[in-house]
């Protein structure tokens, strides 16, 4: 085992407080789940903002220490690293956003505004209580699948810490997904900590999962097939190109229209027969959700800003590489985390900074 190094997250997380919390509407990511005929799991997702938060891959190697915030400041939950990991972070903080551990076992963060309420915090919790942005380090940092990141999250405490430096609580809620395909959403409302299977293993933003999945029951309509032509008044229609059969399937951007695209789109896809193949899939239909600069806008302080999509992920679960690729740069990379030094004493972090190459292919069409 490496050397345990102890780790207080909160001072370092000022940064990602800004980028979570400084924009008045919310991020607009969209999470969906691929499972190949080989029985690999693939959970995919885009990460859309208003201003780079300046994201890296991070491996956490195992035998790590953390120590978890508070509301009231006190050193809240101890744990180590009992498994490797790697995943996206933020402006150089020790913490992942999205990403897998050695057991197959993915956490993914995503924004949850005006519906969050975390748990209250008794003077007695104190030491088995960690702020939002530190569960999915600690669940993937200790638990192997699903099964037993729920039974952890029942056993700690998730509170309303505040950023020193912004004043605000992060509203987060998240996804766990394991190499058996097995998904759960955990979010926290009215103090209380709701854990929601996931079938469809799709996620977006607010408001709870529980309503985008009644939500469904609005588009039950949709079919992949393109609609027979009818007759009215003694004269027959018949649908204008392909697609007919989608007509009604929402396009913006909000957080229940994407739930419904990211669902009929992922489970629409034919089936490959892959990882690899699960891989690229994932990435085709997490273009239909790619904000480019300027779709999306809102303000703050009288000045305009827009969403983008700042990068998008897939992390495949059974074969433990994680994909990713960026706003500047489109080529897909992966991490292999079995080759990775989990016994490493520090953490490695490797740059997402690249730019976009065009191939010239001149020559070989003369």
């Amino acid at each position: 085992m490496g050397r345990f190094t102890s780790v207080s997250l909160s001072p370092l997380l000022t940064g990602l407080a800004v980028c979570l919390l400084s924009t008045p509407y919310a991020p607009a990511c969209t999470g969906i789940t691929i499972k190949p005929k080989d029985g690999s799991v693939i959970f995919a997702r885009t990460l859309e903002y208003a201003v780079d938060i300046k994201s890296d891959v991070i491996i956490v190697p195992r035998g790590r220490e953390f120590i978890g915030s508070t509301p009231s400041g006190r050193l809240g939950l101890r744990w180590k690293t009992k498994y490797g990991m790697v995943g996206m972070n933020a402006l150089d903080n020790p913490i992942i956003v999205d990403g897998l551990n050695e057991k197959g076992l993915h956490v993914g963060l995503f924004y949850f505004p005006g519906f969050v309420k975390y748990q209250e915090i008794k003077a007695e919790e104190v030491d088995k209580t960690l702020a939002p942005w530190e569960l999915g380090v600690f669940l993937l940092g200790t638990c192997p699948d699903v099964k037993e990141a729920v039974a952890a999250v029942r056993k700690v405490r998730v509170g309303a810490v505040v950023q020193k430096d912004m004043g605000f609580v992060p509203p987060l809620h998240f996804i766990v997904t394991d190499a058996k395909g097995n998904s759960v959403v955990l979010e926290h409302i009215e103090g209380k900590l709701k854990v929601y299977e996931d079938p469809l293993g799709v996620i977006t933003n607010s408001p709870s999962f529980d309503w985008h999945m009644t939500n469904l029951s609005n588009y039950v309509n949709m079919t992949v097939s393109n609609v027979p032509k009818i007759e009215i008044g003694g004269k027959e229609w018949k649908a204008l190109g392909q697609g007919s059969g989608m007509l009604g399937l929402p396009g913006d951007f909000t957080p229940p229209s994407r739930f419904v695209r990211a669902v009929f789109f992922s489970k629409s896809a034919l089936p490959v027969d892959t990882a690899k193949e699960g891989v690229l899939q994932a990435f085709h239909i997490l273009n239909q959700f790619d904000i480019p600069k300027g779709a999306a806008r809102g303000a703050e302080n009288g000045k305009e800003l827009a969403d983008y999509t700042l990068w998008t992920s897939a992390a495949d679960l059974r074969n433990l590489r994680y994909h990713f690729r960026t706003y500047d740069n489109s080529k897909i990379r992966m991490i292999a985390l079995k080759a990775a030094d989990l016994d490493a004493k520090e953490i490695k972090t490797l740059s997402l900074q690249s730019k976009e190459e065009i191939e010239d292919v001149t020559k070989a069409a003369k």
